[in-house]
């Protein structure tokens, strides 16, 4: 009996340029919707409300305002309490995007993803991370039927929104080393079109020249390489192809440590070490991390030894199912060590 042909959604708009922001109706028109959501988080409310909603003439353009730090009983609510609009746009923060992806998939409505800055691949991806309870918690959802980047925003947010894309983006190398380590150990099983995606994204990434991160066409690659790893996580139906052992650490940081920072920083960080413990593209990794000032941003971030310490110990328990170099005893002390020993790692934590 054959295999099926696998059907995969993907994004139906992409859209990656200067000033799109101020064109949303004419990309509207060409998909047929009539009737249009949009959704701010406070930031973009007060900045982009009215620029926005004055360049609709012919759509229906209603606006919303969603306060951060809403629970999933309180979205729920928010969600069927709304009219019926033919699609759903979520302008802002990672925050926001999450919570249009989920009135999106709640009300079975298309949503379309507008991020302000390029600092993780939540934009793109099926999933959603949202308070139940008080605790964060990665929820299913779908992914975007359209992402439309704005490069003169990504470019005007502060420079540690970029450095934190670029630490998520690099740990694709990473996931998939962990992720070719968990099919040898009979644990897992790699899907070869979505490690390819997800392989070739952060490659096509890293041959863009980084003298300038603001730099339109670094920012454009940036974006556009999120994005596909985004998709990649579609058609695994898992995070595996980019997220292993460098997130086990970062979700161990925000669980155990005194101060947190932004996932893509703790990320890269994380990324940098386990490069190295899995002596996988550790020379890569130095020189990106480097150009682009990512490990000078980290240093003034007083991040502390300790506290990796104990995320890398306590990372195995992040998730039991899963079967990462971190969740080998041999790997992990070698984590340790080098957590101790690399001249990098002793200048930017303290």
């Amino acid at each position: 009996m054959s295999n099926p042909i696998t059907n995969i959604p993907i994004p139906a708009i992409l859209e990656i340029e200067n000033g799109i922001i101020f064109q949303l109706e004419d990309v509207l028109k060409k998909h047929g919707f009539k009737k249009v959501l949009i959704v701010f988080d406070p930031f973009t409310y007060e900045h982009y409300e009215k620029k926005v909603k004055n360049n609709f003439s012919s759509i229906k353009a209603y606006t919303l305002l969603i306060k951060e730090n809403l629970d999933i009983k309180d979205l729920i609510s928010k969600a069927f309490t709304l009219e019926t609009h033919d699609v759903i746009i979520a302008i802002g923060g990672g925050a926001v995007i999450d919570y249009g992806k989920y009135i999106g998939f709640s009300r079975n409505t298309p949503f379309i993803s507008v991020p302000t800055s390029a600092s993780n691949d939540g934009f793109a991806s099926s999933n959603c991370s949202l308070s139940i309870e008080g605790k964060k918690t990665t929820v299913p959802a779908k992914i975007p039927y359209g992402i439309i980047a704005d490069l003169d925003i990504i470019k005007n947010a502060p420079d540690k929104f970029i450095l934190a894309g670029i630490g998520d983006l690099m740990s694709n190398l990473t996931a998939l080393y962990d992720w070719e380590f968990e099919e040898a150990h009979e644990i897992g099983r790699v899907n070869a079109f979505a490690s390819m995606l997800s392989k070739k994204a952060v490659n096509s990434f890293i041959r863009t020249p980084m003298k300038d991160i603001k730099n339109p066409t670094f920012l454009k690659e940036l974006v556009s390489s999120l994005t596909m790893g985004g998709v990649a996580t579609v058609i695994s139906g898992n995070s595996a192809p980019i997220s292993g052992s460098e997130h086990l650490i970062s979700h161990a940081l925000d669980k155990y440590a005194e101060n947190h920072h932004m996932h893509g920083i703790q990320v890269g960080v994380a990324t940098y070490i386990m490069a190295n413990v899995q002596g996988h593209r550790a020379e890569r990794m130095h020189k990106v991390f480097s150009r682009t000032g990512f490990f000078e941003y980290v240093t003034s971030l007083q991040m502390t030894r300790a506290d990796f310490r104990q995320a890398i110990e306590r990372s195995p328990h992040m998730k039991p199912q899963r079967y990462t170099y971190l969740h080998d005893e041999e790997y992990r002390e070698k984590a340790l060590i080098f957590l101790e020993q690399d001249p990098i790692l002793q200048e930017i934590l303290r």
